[in-house]
């Protein structure tokens, strides 16, 4: 089964694992393009635990995909750090730009608290966190920063964010994120940010282009845990390997690494560097704007875009899309695959999608010209095949191919698996 296809095929083991460990807050935790990272296919080769420190009893790798099915954590507190090297070039000074520009279009009046585009600084750089969770409907994660702290709170029906240093809060409500997801806005439900749920991410297709280990034993946060190493079998892929440390006692993932093919640092390494299973005080999750703090509404953040000239509606956006693209958002529009998806090419680690804008490609960076033209170059690749031309824009894991015709080929495959895929839908 390939990344991008449902996930559906979870085993049921899985799926009721994922489901008991779904938190309505948690949609706002970390960029799209991070969720993408940990999405990979997986094939099961059984394999027993090498000696090593600590010593614990052999544990296969189907055993130990089991055992982090049926972990059942539901209170736990905790400090873990994430950093993302995508490779990206620097952006100097248009990277203020980008992120303001972020700001404006996420949330109308540039709220810092707004957490959609708070936390999209996981994206790149180290990041320290502090979790806490009891159970489904109280959690608190928290962006430490030098002087100043960024919580992201859900306790009830109650969601606010806290920015400490602008003094800003944003509040939403579970129920109207419920309500979102119901009228089909596609507001994602959750996307991974601890090393449970990249490893969740990971673990929820299952086929043979993948091996998976277990290779030793590790301490991590001073806790015992085995090491579940992924690799995929195809050549092509960017991904060169998943090392996943699962606690041995309660099968609850402590650390996630994902490295490249290429070689270097990890693109992702998030892992806990202290953690406890006790429930945490019921006044962790207890907040009341302070003193002088600007509160935003989630329901004002649309309002404000309306005002500034955004779509007037969500349902407007759509149809704007939708003119954009030259038709409806289904499969017809965006390639030949299933109703509300992408055409996909290849299976396994070394799938791509397929859209068609039905526009024109990107234009050169010598065409823009000034910075931006600069960043453009700086990021793409010109290729030629059977299908024509086109620039590939490339990071250390995620590529994309738009040819001049307008076309889009993404994957977590190299430039030159994306040239082949593109010759083949010829």
């Amino acid at each position: 089964m390939a990344p991008y296809e449902s996930e559906d095929s979870t085993t049921a083991g899985e799926a009721g694992d994922l489901r008991a460990g779904r938190r309505k807050a948690a949609r706002y935790v970390v960029p799209v393009a991070v969720v993408g990272i940990a999405a990979a296919t997986i094939g099961l080769v059984p394999a027993i635990a090498d000696s090593g420190d600590p010593d614990l009893p052999d544990i296969t790798a189907q055993q130990l995909i089991e055992k982090i099915a049926k972990s059942d954590v539901e209170q736990l507190s905790g400090t873990f750090k994430i950093t993302t090297d995508l490779g990206l070039p620097d952006l100097g000074g248009l990277g203020a730009g980008f992120a303001s520009g972020a700001m404006a279009s996420g949330s109308g009046d540039g709220s810092s608290a707004d957490p959609s585009a708070k936390l999209t600084e996981l994206a790149s750089g180290t990041h320290t966190l502090r979790l806490a969770v009891d159970g489904d409907d109280k959690q608190k994660l928290s962006l430490l920063e030098n002087a100043s702290e960024y919580s992201l709170i859900h306790n009830g029906k109650d969601i606010w964010g806290y920015d400490s240093k602008s003094n800003e809060v944003f509040h939403g409500t579970a129920d109207e994120a419920e309500a979102d997801k119901g009228k089909g806005k596609g507001k994602p439900e959750e996307v991974p940010a601890t090393p449970k749920e990249f490893t969740e991410e990971a673990l929820k297709a299952v086929d043979d282009t993948t091996s998976v280990t277990v290779d030793g034993t590790a301490q991590v946060a001073g806790r015992d845990a085995y090491r579940l190493v992924i690799k995929p079998k195809q050549s092509g892929s960017t991904v060169g390997a998943i090392s996943v440390a699962v606690d041995a006692e309660t099968g609850m993932p402590l650390k996630f690494t994902l490295t490249p093919s290429s070689g270097g640092a990890a693109v992702i390494d998030a892992g806990f560097t202290q953690v406890s299973f006790a429930r945490p005080a019921a006044s962790t999750f207890d907040f009341t704007p302070p003193k002088g703090a600007t509160v935003t509404e989630e329901g004002e953040l649309d309002k404000a875009a309306r005002e500034h000239g955004g779509a007037k509606s969500e349902d407007e956006l759509g149809k704007g899309l939708e003119k954009e693209f030259g038709g409806p958002l289904t499969g017809g529009a965006l390639g030949k695959g299933t109703e509300g998806g992408p055409e996909v090419i290849g299976e396994g680690w070394n799938s791509v999608a397929v859209f068609d804008t039905g526009g024109e490609g990107v234009p050169s960076g010598s065409e823009i010209g000034g910075d931006m033209g600069g960043f453009l170059d700086s990021l793409g690749d010109k290729v030629t095949g059977k299908f024509g031309s086109g620039t590939v824009f490339k990071t250390r894991l995620i590529n994309a191919l738009v040819t001049d015709d307008g076309k889009v080929y993404v994957g977590a495959v190299t430039k030159d698996a994306l040239v082949k895929a593109a010759d083949s839908g010829k």
